[in-house]
């Protein structure tokens, strides 16, 4: 492999392109977000309450089977290619998606189907995006001035997460659900129209030599990893045969990608990485800030809507502390890594501000004021700002730059199992204690009679403020109580994070692109070769 262009890239100029690269990556984290809150209108329309939830898991699985993918194609193609091909195919799912059930594509008797298809197009696409915008950073940005461009990033993530439950909301009081999905398409417009006239990437000579079969193994074994997460306790019992038979699938598919990596001579997921300590290390961090963050925080807005009175879009506003926690010390741990060169103390401090903040979510109950439990937000945001893109940064700084995209989406991908499997868990402790909690609370049979309408997803406030004061204060008192003991479970990964932070070693950040401070002499030796001019 060997440089062909490395063009110099001036600030002004990492700017356009850095707005860019933000748009794309809100276009991957709100839509989520958008459409959670329209799921309920669409159900209605296609009468598919049966299979809704493969909307939201369809594009779960679409993202999380691509990001490593994506990472890998991006190191053999060039990144802007394969990036901006991402966005087009997100595009393309989101335009599909809206069109589900039209009568341009048959009418609404199989949209359904048809939306659960496209949003896994859809998620394919957003892999790319994911990914694509980090390890794109990190070819124009030294791994010294990086922490402040991906602390920006982070604040993106942070106005999506609340700015997502607000823009739905809206769209869907007053606009047609399939706004939820048309209006990526502006926004997506305006991303390729800027990173296709101004983005100019490094550009390496490379033999391009796809690891296919690597490739379908691990992709089978992660989808297997998703449906016995969705579907354990939920579809299934997880003593069934069908999650016992996805238990024997995936443990097949990812044994034989081990064998297939150690002897591929472009592995799509290099598994030496994992002897590098520090990637090795945060690889397990993002597995536990994805585990503890995304799986626990689902249960806010239940709290805020059911025991707290909010609105659909008001619970959006109610996150807004979580949003001024991450984003004020994303940004701020951004300018200090970029000026002082040193980042381990901040996953430490990330770790244990976010057990902190788990902490304090385990004294919620049913008399808990919107005060109070801001205050809790902002201290769980900003331990979440110590951690996003800080973990990003080690990540990208452990490995050599011909392994960036790899790095990357293997990072992502990590976080993204993490919360995957915390969503499952926690679910099922919740259900579980909400059980007992009724039943102590109403007796056996009122908790029997409740859950047997789906439990409190299935009731609408106004039911609920109908109820006689005793069934209501036991219900909303059971409800708080369940979900601070989700919190506790959270506790018990989150406090796990600063310890494996704390055997992070001090890597001097790169003030360019050159090689890794402990790669090996004949790393070092490679790269130096790789540096030099090419040969016309």
């Amino acid at each position: 492999m060997s440089v062909t262009d490395r063009p110099s890239v001036t600030q002004p100029k990492i700017r356009v392109v850095l707005v860019g690269l933000m748009i794309a990556m809100m276009l991957a984290m709100l839509d989520n977000m958008i459409v959670s809150t329209s799921l309920p209108i669409i159900v209605r329309e296609f009468d598919g309450l049966n299979h809704f939830t493969w909307v939201v898991t369809a594009y779960v699985l679409g993202t999380t089977v691509s990001t490593p993918i994506w990472g890998k194609l991006g190191d053999l193609y060039g990144r802007k290619t394969v990036f901006l091909t991402s966005i087009v195919i997100f595009l393309v799912g989101s335009a599909l998606s809206g069109m589900a059930g039209s009568s341009m594509l048959g009418g609404p008797e199989d949209g359904m189907f048809q939306l659960i298809g496209f949003r896994a197009v859809q998620g394919l696409g957003a892999g790319g995006l994911i990914v694509g915008v980090m390890a794109i950073i990190g070819d124009l940005v030294p791994p010294r001035e990086r922490g402040r461009y991906q602390g920006m990033m982070a604040g993106v993530m942070a106005i999506a997460m609340v700015a997502g439950p607000l823009l739905g909301g809206f769209i869907a009081d007053n606009l047609s659900w399939r706004w939820a999905f048309y209006i990526n398409l502006p926004l997506g417009g305006l991303a390729l129209l800027v990173l296709i006239t101004q983005m100019h990437l490094p550009k390496y000579r490379t033999e391009h030599k796809i690891d296919w079969v690597g490739a379908g193994l691990l992709s089978v074994g992660i989808t297997a990893l998703v449906l016995i997460t969705t579907w354990g306790g939920n579809e299934y019992d997880w003593a069934s045969p069908q999650i016992f038979g996805l238990i024997g699938v995936g443990a097949v598919s990812l044994a034989l990608f081990g064998i297939v990596e150690r002897r591929a001579a472009e592995p799509i997921l290099p598994l030496g990485l994992f002897k590098n300590r520090n990637f090795a290390l945060i690889s397990a961090v993002g597995f536990l800030l994805g585990f503890a963050m995304f799986g626990a925080m689902n249960f806010l807005p239940i709290f805020q809507q059911y025991v707290q009175g909010a609105s659909a879009t008001g619970s959006g506003l109610l996150l807004l502390p979580l949003m001024f926690g991450m984003l004020v010390v994303s940004i701020l741990s951004g300018r200090a890594i970029t000026r002082t060169g040193r980042y381990r103390l901040f996953p430490i401090i990330g770790g244990v501000l976010m057990t902190a903040g788990m902490l304090l979510l385990t004294l919620l109950d049913a008399h808990t004021s919107r005060f109070e439990l801001g205050a809790y937000l902002v201290v769980l945001g900003a331990g979440m700002g110590f951690l996003m893109q800080t973990s990003m940064l080690i990540a990208q700084n452990s490995v050599e730059q011909r392994d960036l995209g790899a790095a990357s989406g293997a990072a992502t991908f990590f976080r993204s199992i993490g919360g995957s499997f915390g969503v499952s868990l926690f679910g099922a402790v919740f259900a579980t204690r909400f059980q007992s909690e009724l039943t102590d609370k109403l007796g056996a049979e009122a908790a029997a009679r409740f859950n047997s309408g789906g439990g409190a997803g299935s009731f609408d406030p106004a039911v609920l403020a109908g109820l006689p004061p005793a069934a209501r204060n036991g219900l909303l008192t059971s409800l708080a109580d369940s979900i601070a003991g989700v919190f506790w479970w959270a506790v018990a990964f989150a406090v796990l994070v600063p310890v494996l932070a704390w055997f992070v070693k001090e890597i001097p950040l790169r003030g360019s692109n050159e090689v890794s401070r402990d790669a090996t002499p004949e790393e070092q030796a490679e790269r130096a070769l790789a540096d030099a001019p090419a040969v016309p």
